[in-house]
């Protein structure tokens, strides 16, 4: 059995900081415009089904940016801490925040439809659209 990732990080200006327990060393990146215009790129994650631990409570932001996601932050230096599900256990960490950390790998990425042309990785990627992303989260028909 392998030993749990655990990794801590911080915002730029050191006033929240951030442990959590990454659910692997894989990464994703996500192309959706508003992880890009978040970001200005990009939001390359590592996921967490468990909830991060979080110091700093007043520096914390959060911004509902759909009906099914929140977004943290920073309020004094706006450094993007995560990005949640509302309706179920899922959390993704910036993994630039994690220093430098275990051996990350990019293994997906989603919205590749709304990837802009002007960049690619060149990683070997699991790949989905907005569409199949959305069919792949959505809870299953209990009939």
């Amino acid at each position: 059995m392998s030993t749990p990732l655990s990794c801590h990080g911080q915002c730029l200006c050191g006033a929240v900081q951030l442990d959590c327990r990454p659910d692997s060393t894989e990464v994703s990146a996500c192309h959706c415009q508003t992880c890009r215009r978040w970001g200005g790129g990009p939001l390359l994650v590592a996921e967490c089904a468990l909830p991060p631990i979080i110091g700093g409570g007043d520096a914390l932001a959060i911004h509902a940016s759909s009906d099914w996601a929140e977004r943290g932050f920073c309020r004094h230096c706006g450094t993007h801490l995560f990005y949640r599900l509302k309706t179920k256990p899922y959390y993704a960490i910036p993994v630039g925040l994690l220093g430098d950390g275990p051996d990350w790998t990019l293994t997906s990425e989603v919205f590749i439809d709304a990837k802009p042309a002007w960049y690619c990785f060149s990683n070997q990627t699991r790949q989905l659209t907005g569409a199949q992303l959305f069919a792949e989260q959505a809870p299953s028909d209990p009939t």
